[in-house]
């Protein structure tokens, strides 16, 4: 499986790897017995651009909550794993976001989702200003970029190979 590339707001690129693709992929539900899943986006900021690799995911874990329409992420486990990807990549992978699933076909964030994204912009602590918020449908993936000082979420398009710079 290739990555993916989305064109952020900025008009620099955001790549989700195979890797992270694959892991978040492997939580589809497409199966009514299925629950949300999720978890955060780890990322590294490609020097001099303002490109953006997703090169590692959190998955559900101890202290989660998941059901068919609702997903809970504990804080301690998943920031545990974050701070050792921190410390092993020299600093280089930081929080870029957060992911889950929603059991419909073409997946549209619910008012929940809007609130919990507005609060991780207002409370998280991230580089930049933006974070990335990606909802996995049964057939469709998609990402919207949250700006911490407008609050305003913008839907990204997935970048084609004629529409590279």
């Amino acid at each position: 499986m290739k990555s993916l590339i989305f064109r952020k707001s900025d008009e620099s690129k955001l790549e989700i790897s195979s890797h992270a693709l694959l892991r978040m992929l492997a939580f589809v539900q497409d199966d009514r017995h299925k629950p949300e899943a999720g978890g955060i986006l780890i990322g590294r900021y490609i020097r001099n651009s303002q490109d953006i690799v997703i090169d590692e995911i959190t998955v559900p874990m101890a202290g989660d909550r998941w059901q068919r329409f609702y997903f809970w992420r504990s804080r301690q486990s998943h920031q545990q794993i974050l701070d050792q990807s921190w410390l092993e990549s020299g600093g280089t992978s930081t929080y870029v976001g957060e992911w889950h699933t929603h059991p419909e076909n073409i997946p549209i964030p619910s008012d929940t989702d809007i609130k919990n994204w507005q609060a991780r912009l207002k409370k998280d602590i991230f580089s930049g200003d933006t974070l990335f918020f990606i909802i996995i449908g049964i057939k469709f993936l998609r990402v919207w970029e949250g700006n911490k000082k407008t609050f305003i979420f913008e839907l990204l398009n997935e970048s084609t190979s004629n529409d590279s710079s």
